[in-house]
């Protein structure tokens, strides 16, 4: 069984602990923590991802640039 719980660390208390204990019973598990990273912030470190992101979003808020295609087309 696996079981992702994304929450902020302040958000840990006794019942987030109460609930795993309650899901997996007696059965070894591993808990792995590790830090998210917000994407579009590593997304726009790079000044022409930036610029190529915002054009995008221009484009779309603009209705410019835009290409059609349905299901089937995939």
């Amino acid at each position: 069984m696996l079981a992702t719980y994304k929450l902020k660390a302040s958000e840990i208390d006794q019942s987030v602990i109460d609930t795993i204990k309650n899901l997996f019973k007696d059965r070894e598990i591993e808990i792995i923590i590790h830090e998210v990273k917000d994407e579009t912030e590593y997304l726009l470190k790079s000044t022409n991802n930036k610029t190529q992101l915002l054009t995008a979003i221009s484009n779309v808020e603009n209705k410019k640039h835009l290409e059609e295609f349905t299901v089937e087309g995939i």
